[in-house]
């Protein structure tokens, strides 16, 4: 504490109390927690998602076990076999002999049973299943090793250096490590590339073969701002989490390994983002706007009393919009949440920059956040929703009167 002492006296002489706050925030974000003296296990890391900065870490480096947090990685393979067409939401995975023998947890599949590939990737984000991990290895790598050795090749490919994948799942593997910082990367790789999937972390509950399953990722559900996305845990590596949430149009994404309990890892990441949203630095950090990466979060994911509603030709803000473009609109998705919601349109905008870069955001709620494009005509409209399908994006096309919308078919 010292070296804090004398840094403190030193910026009071220079900058006075408004340094000092900024120094004193730095300080103990930088300072490494009980918990990583006590437990070998442990390491954590936040970073700021459109800047790129690291506002805390911990042992970041350090390999560990990344038990379930492993299934982030075969939802990005899976991801991209959806976006290149070689699979669709409705297509039927198989499960094999070895893939019913999984233990859990799992879905108790049967070998010869079948499930779709939506449904596969929700079962891997709430339920955590092992044994459908293994039919989506199969699915696209033949063999779960073979599948593992494309993870590793993509999580190098990602800057994942120190990542090594055995298996699909994350069940106890000697050879399967990882890093907090690479997790993290991991994570926001899934937002940036794959924003027209990434509402499926937001969910909390799904169906199969008559029973409903729930989230394990209770600070999903807790945490104001939290929107997605794993948890994981295996003797080895204890209670796992990478968590993305957003607050005043800032997201950060965040990964604590180690956990002694669920309920401690919880509090612990809780503390990290509380911390790290109060960051005086956050605040003068760049927003950076490049090609490959998505706008997240413009605004702060409330319950809006009147529609969200921003230009689609400007995605970098709220800005006003006309009101004498055309009556029809496309929609794109229906949310729980609103961040997922705003994603879902904005990569429909990417998707078809000629159509729709000209037309306006609009997220409206009833009982669920609607994720629309409107401000088209209705050739337009269908047209857009014709080229979204084609490209494995739900899309309606309807007419409104800009206050009320009537989804039409």
């Amino acid at each position: 504490m010292g070296g804090i002492w004398s840094g403190i006296s030193a910026i009071l002489q220079r900058g006075g109390i408004p340094a000092i706050l900024g120094f004193v925030v730095a300080a103990l974000l930088a300072t490494p927690p009980a918990q990583a003296a006590s437990n070998p296990r442990y390491a954590s890391i936040v970073i700021d998602v459109e800047s790129g900065k690291v506002l805390h870490e911990s042992r970041a480096d350090v390999r560990n076990y990344p038990a379930s947090l492993t299934k982030m990685m075969t939802l990005y393979l899976l991801f991209e076999a959806l976006d290149r067409g070689e699979l669709s939401l409705d297509s039927k995975l198989k499960a094999s002999k070895r893939a019913a023998q999984q233990p859990a947890t799992n879905l108790a599949l049967k070998a010869g049973d079948t499930i779709t590939v939506e449904e596969a990737i929700k079962a891997l984000i709430i339920r955590s299943a092992n044994d459908v991990a293994t039919v989506v290895a199969e699915a696209l790598g033949g063999t779960e090793s073979k599948f593992a050795q494309m993870m590793t090749k993509r999580a190098h490919e990602l800057g994942m250096a120190n990542t090594t994948f055995r298996n699909a799942s994350g069940l106890p593997d000697e050879g399967q490590k990882s890093t907090a910082r690479d997790l993290a990367t991991l994570a926001i790789a899934l937002l940036r590339d794959f924003p027209h999937y990434y509402h499926y972390f937001s969910a909390t509950k799904f169906t199969y073969k008559g029973r409903t399953y729930t989230t394990h990722n209770r600070l999903m559900q807790s945490y104001e701002g939290a929107d997605g996305l794993k948890t994981g845990y295996i003797r080895a590596s204890g209670f796992n989490l990478a968590t993305s949430a957003v607050r005043n149009g800032r997201r950060l994404v965040a990964v604590v390994l180690g956990g002694r309990t669920a309920q401690t890892r919880d509090a612990h990441m809780a503390e990290l983002l509380d911390r790290s949203f109060a960051d005086t630095r956050l605040a003068s950090l760049p927003k950076t706007r490049s090609v490959n990466a998505p706008v997240l979060a413009l605004v702060p994911p409330v319950k809006p009393a009147v529609p969200v509603e921003f230009a689609a030709s400007d995605l970098g803000g709220m800005v006003p919009v006309s009101r004498d473009a055309g009556q029809w609109g496309v929609q794109v998705g229906a949310y729980s949440r609103l961040a997922p919601a705003q994603l879902a349109a904005e990569q429909a905008v990417r998707m078809l920059p000629d159509l729709l870069g000209g037309a306006r955001i609009v997220i409206d709620r009833a009982k669920y956040y609607r994720s629309r494009v409107v401000g088209l005509s209705e050739e337009d409209a269908r047209t857009a929703c014709k080229l979204l399908k084609a490209k494995k994006t739900d899309c309606l096309p309807f007419k409104a009167d800009l206050t009320v919308a009537q989804t039409v078919e």
